[in-house]
């Protein structure tokens, strides 16, 4: 899968985002080491601790569907510079493959790579 096909997906996804009170649109699209592609956006809820993030939302897609190994991850917003996943999302994917390419995006092109070890320094690990 080319990179900016993932680009491409994780920004079509951003325009399913539910995001009635931030207006605040993210669109992901994850790769597994399969080959198969989930896609996210962004859904969120009057009670906000409710709402859920593009990055699980595609993830837990994916989880539910018997994968996950996954090997990149493409995050897109719009944002002045390339907007990273949250706390919880960046947890969450460490959990997975801390090695993990996060490519993130803002519509105008602007790129940052790094993976979730480099985002999560010190994640939350049992034992």
């Amino acid at each position: 899968m080319k990179e900016e096909e993932l680009i491409e997906m994780a920004k079509q996804a951003r325009f399913k985002a539910y995001a009635p009170y931030s207006s605040f649109r993210v669109g992901v699209a994850l790769l597994a080491s399969d080959g198969r592609i989930f896609t996210g956006c962004n859904i969120e809820n009057a009670s906000y601790g409710l709402s859920i993030c593009a990055e699980r939302v595609a993830l837990l897609k994916a989880v539910s569907e018997g994968c996950s190994d996954f090997i990149k991850l493409v995050v897109v917003a719009d944002t002045k510079e390339p907007c990273s996943p949250c706390g919880a999302c960046r947890q969450v994917l460490f959990e997975f493959n801390p090695d993990i390419s996060i490519l993130m995006v803002n519509l105008e092109g602007k790129r940052l790579v790094m993976t979730a070890r480099e985002l999560l320094p010190k994640p939350f690990v049992l034992g």
